[in-house]
């Protein structure tokens, strides 16, 4: 069946899912709600566990979230995280077993957080018959675990389904569950929903059939496809742990990803996958929900719309900075710095502040700084001319920061001659005011040594042609 070209469910959209861009999961965090608890499959490496604040793997959370408690959490974390753009429902059983409790949650986030994306990761059994329920809720971005297309591989990793209120088990539950996987896949294509299928590479099992499943998939319309390792512990407690199965290692994968990429003669691969839990906050990698369980979330008063309008401006910033580094990398150019030089600053000088804890790399996040470093470099040297310390840290604690009109002004009157700030991080708190003041913040060279990282944005600042010597070594007066 070939993709139509139908355009895209509203907010379908992957350039704001951290999923399905790998660009987008730098800048933008998600959601995952636990509301789906009952499962209609069972799979040889799953293990789906409650109450679990120790393993970060697929199908576990540390609490089950009725439809309300889910709405009022992603409303919270949308409040308290700016830059959250995705919420969605992945377990810890399957979502489309849950349907009463999966629209219900949405249902209220569609009248109060009608910016949020919308997703769903399911085992795919239940699809086709909620495919049309999914398109209703503007839901777009669609995950689909697809491990074979052959039912006799399958019945090696599916013991049984539950259908039709009766349990089907071997390989004619395989074949059954197939079928509905790759119905459920046409049929999301067709009403323009993007889908990435999910793929556990089963060393013995799967691995070599996964090419098959790679171009089956991408040839119905695919967006993207996410090979990812088995996890096969025996103290997880799954049938394929305790019996000893072999997790393939990561050069394994990457050679299959690899492989899967050159075969189709295109880049719809994912390799930024984190394999999450089913209740992950925050950036992919960064997990914050030991932030927002039921009782903290419980006492947050959440005024909704400034929630919005918050989200909306820090996306609108985001947004603005990508599509200049797109217009730029097309333009095959440097990005320009700002052009604005005091004037004690000599010409040819770029005055640049630096936020570092051990004194030799950019480590140290701008909100938790307490001095800064201040060089001038130019064709005749770095030099370091000042040590400036501010009153007390821009940020106060794991989840908010300090007092815009007090703190972050003061870093700024401390940063006051500078054209650039780097440092390891920086939030979009102070983001903004830093580039009103004509300060360009600056977090790309995170962890590389000062002096290489003041000659590569030095470098760029000269446009390529009018740095004629490098310049020396970093010499100091302060």
């Amino acid at each position: 069946m070939e993709p139509t070209s139908q355009p895209m469910t509203a907010g379908a959209s992957p350039a704001l899912h951290p999923c399905y861009s790998e660009q987008a999961h730098r800048h933008f965090a998600r959601l995952h709600l636990a509301v789906a608890p009952a499962c209609n499959i069972q799979c040889h490496y799953c293990n789906r566990k409650y109450d679990c604040s120790n393993e970060s793997r697929p199908g576990v959370v540390s609490e089950l979230l009725t439809p309300e408690q889910a709405a009022h959490k992603a409303l919270a974390v949308g409040a308290a995280i700016p830059h959250l753009a995705v919420v969605g429902v992945a377990g810890p059983g399957d979502p489309l077993a849950n349907p009463e409790r999966l629209f219900a949650t949405f249902r209220e986030l569609a009248e109060k957080a009608p910016d949020l994306t919308l997703c769903v990761s399911t085992n795919g059994l239940a699809l086709p018959e909620q495919v049309e329920e999914l398109v209703k809720y503007h839901i777009g971005h669609v995950t689909i675990t697809i491990n074979c297309i052959d039912p006799d591989i399958g019945a090696r990793i599916y013991p049984w389904i539950f259908w039709n209120h009766r349990r089907i088990r071997g390989r004619k539950a395989a074949e059954m569950l197939i079928a509905q996987q790759q119905k459920g896949l046409e049929m999301l294509i067709e009403r323009g929903v993007l889908v990435k299928v999910n793929s556990v590479l089963i060393p013995g099992i799967n691995d070599e059939h996964l090419h098959e499943v790679h171009r089956v998939v991408k040839a119905k319309g695919a967006f993207l496809h996410n090979i990812m390792p088995l996890i096969a512990r025996p103290e997880h407690g799954t049938y394929y742990g305790l019996a000893g199965q072999v997790e393939p290692t990561a050069e394994q994968v990457r050679a299959l990803q690899d492989a899967c990429a050159s075969e189709s003669g295109e880049t719809g691969m994912m390799n930024h996958c984190q394999q999450c839990r089913a209740d992950a906050v925050g950036m992919l990698g960064q997990d914050r929900g030991a932030e927002f369980t039921l009782e903290k979330v419980a006492a947050m008063q959440v005024d909704w719309r400034a929630a919005l309008a918050k989200r909306a401006a820090v996306r609108a910033t985001i947004e603005r900075r990508l599509a200049m580094q797109t217009q730029f990398a097309k333009a095959k150019s440097p990005i320009p710095l700002p052009a604005r030089r005091p004037a004690i600053i000599a010409p040819e000088t770029l005055r640049m502040a630096v936020g570092s804890n051990d004194g030799q790399t950019i480590d140290a996040h701008f909100g938790h700084a307490r001095e800064f470093l201040i060089f001038d470099v130019s064709p005749t040297g770095m030099r370091l001319v000042a040590r400036r310390g501010i009153d007390s840290n821009y940020c106060s604690g794991p989840t908010t920061c300090g007092d815009t009109t007090t703190v972050l002004a003061s870093a700024i009157e401390a940063l006051r001659d500078c054209a650039v700030l780097l440092c390891a991080r920086i939030g979009f708190e102070p983001w903004r005011p830093l580039e009103d003041a004509g300060i360009q913040p600056n977090s790309e060279h995170a962890m590389e040594p000062i002096v290489d990282a003041l000659l590569a944005v030095y470098r760029e600042w000269c446009d390529g042609g009018r740095l004629e010597t490098e310049p020396a070594l970093v010499r100091s007066s302060a």
